[in-house]
C-alpha cells in the first residue's frame, strides 16, 4: 500500500502490474528484482551460518562481523573511516533504514526534499511521519536537476535532503557538481543529507561518488545501502546505515520498534560478500551493463525513445512515438499487445506533476539475458 495524494492508502502499481504479469503469463519487467542467485560463496556462508546455530536474535545494531565488514567496505572503496561500533547500524533492508531515519529525524513542520520522480516509499514514509514532502523535478532526457530549482526548494525549513544515487527510476547518476551543490545548500540551511546508495556498485560510466566523501558533508550525512542489489539477495533484506554517532543513536531508537532485528544467518553471509575481490564488483556492473544494452536496443527497435541509464536496474522509455501518450493505459495494455509488463514512470511522481512524465515507462533489465532476449522479441510486436 502507498499514501495517495489525498493522504489515504492505495495499492502500489507494482502489485497491480505483477498480478497482471501472472494472470497474462507475461514477462515481468516491472519489479526490480533479479532472477539469478548471488555468488556461491555468499549463499554457502548463509547455509553454514544456519548450521552453526545463528538462528536467534542478533544484536540490535547488527552482528559485529557484518558491522566490521561494512566499515571495511567504506574504507576500501571510498576511503571513508567509519567506526563499526558507533557509526554502523544493520537494518531490514534499505527500506527500513529509510523509514527509521526519516521518522527519527523529522517532525511536523519539517520539510524533506527529494528529487522527482522518486522511489515510492519516500513519499509514503514522509507522509506517515507528518513531515512535508518537497520535490525537485528531474527533466528528461538527462534527468539532472536544475540548479536554480534545487536552490529554491531547499530553505531553512528543510530538515532532510534525500538523494537516491544512482537514481530509481531514471537510472541517472548525479554529477559531482550537483552533489557539491547539495552539500553547499545543506550547510547553508543546516539540513541533513540522507543518501540512498543501494545501486552503488551498479554504475557503468564512472566510479560511484558517496556524498559523505565530499568536503563538509561527512558530519551531516546519513548513508544508506543494502546487500540485495549487489549480491542478488533482495529477499534477505539486509541493509545498513552509516552516520555520525549522535545521529545514528536517534535512528536506532526508532529502528528498535520497527523490526527490532532481522536476518541473523544472512548477516555473516553478507560480510563474506562485502569482502569478495574487486573482480566480483566490476563483474556485476559489467554483466548488468550488457543487459542494459540488450534491452535498450530492443526498446529502440520496437519504436520507443530511450534514455540510456548510467547505473541501477532500470531504463526509462518514451511510448509516445508508438502513439501512446498515457503510460498507465499503455502498461495495462502491453501484456495483451506484447506479453511484457512494465510500470509507468508516473507512479513515481505526485499527481499534480505527472504531465511531464505521462508517456514514460520504466523497464527493469536485472533479469537473465535469455529472459531479456525473449522480452525484446515480444516487444517487436509493438512496431508491427
Amino acid at each position: 500500500m502507498l499514501l495517495g495524494d489525498d493522504g489515504g492508502l492505495r495499492p502500489t502499481i507494482f502489485a497491480e502490474m505483477s498480478a497482471l504479469a501472472i494472470s497474462t503469463s507475461s514477462i515481468n519487467l516491472g519489479q526490480g528484482f533479479p532472477d539469478e542467485d548471488g555468488p556461491a560463496e555468499v549463499l554457502e556462508a548463509a547455509r553454514q551460518a544456519i548450521s552453526d546455530g545463528f538462528n536467534q536474535y542478533p544484536p540490535g545494531t547488527g552482528m559485529p562481523v557484518l558491522r566490521n565488514a561494512i566499515s571495511a567496505h567504506q574504507q576500501r572503496f571510498y576511503g571513508l573511516s567509519v567506526d563499526p561500533d558507533r557509526e554502523v547500524l544493520v537494518t531490514a533492508g534499505a527500506t527500513e533504514a529509510l523509514a527509521a531515519t526519516i521518522l527519527a529525524l523529522t517532525e511536523a513542520g519539517d520539510e524533506v526534499v527529494t528529487f522527482e520522480p522518486f522511489y515510492d516509499s519516500y513519499g509514503a514514509i514522509v507522509g506517515l511521519g507528518g513531515a512535508t514532502h518537497v520535490t525537485v523535478p528531474l527533466h528528461a532526457p538527462a534527468f539532472q536537476p536544475d540548479a536554480d530549482e534545487l536552490r529554491a526548494a531547499i530553505t531553512d525549513r528543510t530538515r532532510l535532503i534525500l538523494i537516491n544515487n544512482p537514481h530509481n527510476p531514471t537510472g541517472t547518476v548525479f554529477t559531482r557538481e550537483t552533489l557539491q551543490l547539495v552539500v553547499e545548500l545543506a550547510t547553508k540551511h543546516d539540513a541533513l543529507i540522507v543518501t540512498d546508495e543501494v545501486y552503488e556498485h551498479l554504475v557503468f560510466d564512472a566510479p560511484h561518488i558517496p556524498v559523505a566523501t565530499l568536503p563538509g558533508a561527512r558530519e551531516r550525512s546519513i548513508t544508506i545501502s543494502s546487500a540485495g542489489k549487489t549480491f542478488n539477495t533482495t529477499g534477505w533484506k539486509i541493509g545498513w546505515v552509516t552516520a555520525p554517532p549522535e545521529i545514528l543513536a536517534s535512528i536506532l531508537a526508532v529502528k528498535q520498534f520497527l523490526t527490532f532485528v532481522n536476518g541473523a544467518p544472512f548477516q555473516p553471509a553478507i560480510a563474506v560478500g562485502l569482502a569478495l575481490p574487486d573482480t566480483f564488483f566490476t563483474g556485476v556492473a559489467a554483466s548488468l551493463r550488457r543487459k542494459r544494452d540488450l534491452l535498450s536496443a530492443g526498446l529502440v527497435n520496437a519504436g520507443f525513445t530511450v534514455t540510456q541509464p548510467q547505473g541501477g536496474y532500470f531504463v526509462v522509455a518514451d511510448a509516445a512515438p508508438l502513439g501512446f501518450d498515457d503510460a498507465e493505459e499503455f502498461c495495462r495494455a502491453m501484456p495483451a499487445l506484447a506479453g511484457v509488463v512494465a510500470v509507468p514512470t508516473s507512479a513515481f511522481v505526485r499527481h499534480g506533476n505527472r504531465a511531464e512524465y505521462a508517456s514514460l515507462v520504466r523497464f527493469a533489465y536485472c533479469k537473465r539475458e535469455s529472459v531479456l532476449e525473449d522480452a525484446v522479441g515480444r516487444l517487436g510486436a509493438l512496431r508491427r
